[in-house]
């Protein structure tokens, strides 16, 4: 053992020189306990453990023993911190129940066109009937709305308000978590026109990016319409929610999606045109060549240039990453030092997870990050191969290695994201190495610097002259993924890889590309365990959505059968994908239903597997039967306390805990609620009935449960 330890000593004293690249590590895990933790920590933990662990470095900084744990526990600390005051300074009051029909107002602080609507984002609303714990803000789909509606307008529309939607069935994806951190407490639709009660009259500078952003919007989309104009918008704009349907599927399916989202591909190419181009232009003017910095003034200005797209695009996380990225690289030009790649993504994570904690547990940071280390990581390994063959290779061979780089490139990128999509959207595009060769150069030669120039343009009303080889440029890139995404095959549709097995791989991934010597092979070994967790997944053999508006149980194939083919589509998709499943099942096929052990009738079904017996009561006169046979009751009607059955999930039990997956085995039945996977946390809606004075609304919250 004593050797053992040794060896692993040698080995970390050799690496110290990456040893820095581990801090943003430790501060994502402390960011990951926080987000982890089934309560709300007290406001001090996060302070205290960041006090203890300086003080114990303080204590032992001759001691190499304990001076690296304890900094690591105080990264730890400062992730665990971060995420309590990122939790604490965007807290605001969420609606907790239903309401239809009920007048609101606010201010338009974010505008966004949809195929045939728009979605806009109120701030400081005002609900009709209620006066305490208002949202912050709150989002509504308006269909039919004009483009006179402008950002900063003080508008009064009728709507449909709910909170935003849990997770519909434990250990999916919480998109109330995420409308927290965004400050949305309420989402709905509006019927008619939002009325302008005043016009705009904000001056902030926010503000004044939102509406450029909207300007350039409907300026491109006039002159390039359709899903070429939705793609253009995205590319400058940053805005992906006017995108038709069909495109946007053809884009993920064929591993193209990534090009959609302003990233550090698109962040390079603009700081390179940048400068590039002023940098070459400057050198053809000799007194200013030969007696100024140019070089550096060039940085300057892309360092300018790139924080204006990171604004204009709105900052989601993949282009913050890429800004922060991309400045050190400009920072470093002016100061005159090289760029060392692996710590600029290291300073990069840092100062993301520290301002936004919450995008750690989001797929945009996952995926990012996971394909830029992994990138630097192979091309770090690889670099004297090719500096070698770069010293006499003409230009044909130049080509050849350029080909072969944008192959490398691609390749690696497809398998550092491949857990994260797995994880998140059960998808695996098989031919997206091929789609990327096609459309990769594609965008980086010809899309994007016409974007650029149509952006220079746009001030002079000449965009068009830039917008439309551009669009050219965009058909074709849309016509690659519709026709890669068309091959047989060309997705894969993978169960869910568990979070232990997401966190083996991460693990694994970041000891293989952080550290520098052949250890680093052992991460291989930590990649391959998280992937054989796969098959070892136990799905749930029943699943309910907290509306009950859908049910799905397992059939003896293991395929889920749906109790519906129509209602609600979207949580039908995510259970189906999410157990490696692409054929949409209902069980209204009596074939179907009698394989998977389902009698039906028009009251409910009776579900037998394992040797236990469910009941599935779509109405109230069942239960009198199914409460005498069945060993578990679901109910989407409140069951009386009368009831037989060891076990039963009414509609009470829906409303209040959110959607049920339940497993059955010989003896045996496990039952799992959304809320008992997501905790008491700022974020968690505790649905409630709508207060009384409400009660004329026509709202669909049930009426509170009666007293036992």
């Amino acid at each position: 053992m004593a050797f053992l330890l040794g060896r692993v000593a040698d080995a970390l004293l050799q690496e110290r020189e990456r040893w820095p690249l581990w801090v943003p590590v430790a501060i994502g895990v402390g960011v990951a306990v926080y987000f982890g933790m089934p309560v709300e920590p007290p406001l001090w933990a996060g302070p205290a453990m960041a006090f203890g662990a300086g003080a114990l470095a303080w204590f032992g900084r001759s001691r190499m023993a304990v001076l690296l744990p304890a900094i690591a526990a105080a990264a730890l600390a400062a992730g665990f911190t971060a995420g309590q005051a990122r939790t604490a300074i965007v807290a605001a009051p969420m609606l907790a129940y239903e309401l239809d029909g009920v007048e609101v107002a606010g201010d338009i602080v974010a505008l966004e066109p949809l195929p045939g609507a728009r979605r806009i984002v109120l701030a400081s609303p005002s609900i009709a009937g209620i006066e305490d714990r208002l949202p912050a803000k709150l989002r509504l789909r308006v269909v039919g709305a004009g483009s006179d509606l402008r950002l900063g307008d003080h508008v009064r529309v009728r709507a449909s308000l709910g909170p935003p939607s849990p997770p519909s069935v434990p250990g999916v994806y919480d998109f109330q978590r995420h409308a927290f951190f965004e400050g949305i407490g309420a989402v709905g639709f509006a019927y008619g026109k939002p009325v302008v009660l005043r016009p705009a009259a904000s001056s902030r500078l926010g503000s004044w990016f939102d509406g450029l952003r909207l300007a350039m919007t409907e300026r491109i989309q006039a002159r390039l319409p359709g899903a070429t104009g939705a793609v253009a918008v995205a590319l400058i704009a940053g805005a992906q929610s006017a995108i038709p349907k069909a495109d946007l599927q053809a884009m993920r399916d064929s591993g193209l999606a990534h090009l959609l989202s302003i990233s550090g591909l698109h962040m390079a190419i603009l700081a390179g045109i940048l400068f590039v181009g002023l940098r070459a232009g400057m050198a053809l003017i000799p007194p200013l060549a030969l007696n100024h910095p140019i070089k550096k003034w060039a940085a300057v200005a892309a360092l300018f240039g790139t924080l204006f797209y990171l604004l204009l695009s709105g900052a989601p996380v993949p282009a913050q990453r890429a800004f922060i990225m991309t400045g050190l690289v400009l920072v470093a030009v002016l100061v005159d030092r090289s760029a060392i790649s692996m710590r600029l993504v290291a300073w990069a994570a840092l100062v993301l997870l520290l301002l936004r904690p919450e995008a750690l547990i989001g797929p945009s940071f996952q995926m990012s990050f996971a394909a830029v280390v992994a990138l630097i990581a192979a091309f770090e390994a690889a670099r004297e191969w090719r500096r070698r063959r770069m010293v006499d290779a003409g230009w044909t061979l130049r080509v050849g290695y350029y080909l072969l780089d944008l192959s490398f490139t691609s390749l690696i990128a497809m398998l550092a994201t491949a857990p994260y999509a797995v994880f998140h959207f059960n998808r695996f595009a098989d031919y997206a190495l091929l789609a990327n060769l096609l459309a990769v150069p594609l965008t980086g030669i010809w899309i994007m610097p016409w974007a650029v120039i149509a952006s220079v343009l746009m001030p002079f009303g000449l965009e068009a002259l830039a917008l439309a080889p551009m669009g050219w440029g965009i058909d074709l890139m849309l016509a690659i993924a519709h026709g890669i995404a068309g091959l047989p095959g060309a997705v894969a549709v993978i169960p869910s890889l568990p979070m232990a097995g997401l966190v083996a791989v991460t693990l694994g991934g970041l000891w293989l590309c952080l550290w520098e010597r052949r250890w680093r092979l052992l991460g291989v070994a930590g990649i391959a365990i998280g992937f054989a967790t796969i098959p070892l997944q136990d799905h749930p053999d029943i699943l309910v959505s907290g509306d009950g508006r859908l049910m799905a149980v397992r059939g003896e194939d293991g395929r889920l059968l749906l109790s519906s083919a129509r209602a609600a589509r979207f949580d039908a998709d995510l259970w189906l994908r999410r157990s490696g499943q692409d054929e949409r099942l209902a069980w209204p096929d009596q074939d179907l239903a009698a394989a998977a052990g389902l009698a039906c009738d028009e009251l409910g079904c009776l579900y037998r597997r394992a040797g236990q017996v469910v009941a599935l009561a779509f109405q109230k006169a069942a239960l009198e039967e199914d409460c005498a046979v069945a060993d578990l009751v679901l109910s989407l009607d409140p069951v009386s306390g009368d009831c037989a059955a060891p076990l039963v999930v009414d509609r009470f039990d829906l409303w209040r805990k959110g959607g049920h997956a339940v497993w059955l085995s010989e003896g045996r039945i496990e039952i799992l609620a959304v809320s008992d996977t997501r905790g008491v946390r700022p974020w968690v809606v505790e649905p409630r009935p709508r207060p009384k004075r409400l009660v004329n609304s026509a709202a669909t919250a049930p009426p509170a449960a009666p007293a036992p």
